[in-house]
């Protein structure tokens, strides 16, 4: 205990930087797998906007890069984030590469809650002259809001989950600090103290998404 306390400063500073990665990471991913659903989802075979060719394409980027390990996906997209944010390290990098990696997961989430909306509803909407913008904006996406905040809800605990990892080049977080000053230096009390608050995070980030959910399910 005595640990934690000469740590209660870096403590609290960690839990920003897993709350600041875990906001940036949401906006990255949450704009990037919204447009790659909402494309997946027109562009399917018999979508509003039928195009073989780039369902193809879109596709076979998320199948190649959602199954790659995020901890070998860190190492891929360092390149990359060095070109976008200015730095392949940090915090700032490790909410990047974690939003560009959750992205193609948002997308799957995004096309398949799109998918399961009616296709009388949709048929219906296209019957009363509907164009496939309209019909996007104003029938299939608010048809699915509910599933589609739960599917948010999901990947943001996935995102704190992956906050633990950014340690792995600098990002910092109350994973790395759980692991550089309780796990390493075999201070108990110090780690679980870490993962304590990461459970807290993820429950009231659940709890909240849940009732979100069902407030919007029930107009």
């Amino acid at each position: 205990m005595e640990r934690l306390m000469e740590l209660w400063p870096e403590f609290w500073k960690s839990a920003l930087e897993t709350l600041y990665m875990t906001s940036v990471a949401l906006v990255i991913s949450g704009i990037l797998g919204l447009l790659i659903g909402v494309i997946l989802y027109v562009t399917r075979p018999g979508g509003l906007v039928e195009n073989r060719v780039v369902s193809f394409l879109i596709n076979l980027v998320v199948n190649f890069f959602r199954p790659i390990p995020f901890v070998i996906f860190m190492a891929v997209a360092q390149p990359l984030a060095r070109v976008v944010v200015g730095v392949g390290i940090g915090t700032t990098a490790g909410a990047f590469i974690i939003g560009l990696a959750a992205s193609f997961a948002i997308g799957r989430i995004v096309e398949q809650h799109l998918v399961s909306v009616s296709p009388g509803v949709i048929e219906a909407a296209r019957s009363m002259g509907a164009g496939p913008l309209r019909i996007l904006f104003t029938v299939a996406i608010p048809e699915s809001l509910g599933p589609l905040i739960l599917g948010y809800t999901f990947i943001v605990v996935a995102l704190i989950d992956m906050t633990a990892m950014a340690g792995l080049i600098g990002g910092g977080g109350l994973g790395a600090f759980a692991q550089i000053y309780g796990f390493r230096q075999f201070e108990p009390v110090v780690m679980w103290a870490a993962i304590i608050l990461i459970v807290v995070f993820v429950h009231l980030v659940q709890v909240l998404g849940s009732r979100l959910a069902r407030k919007v399910m029930r107009r």
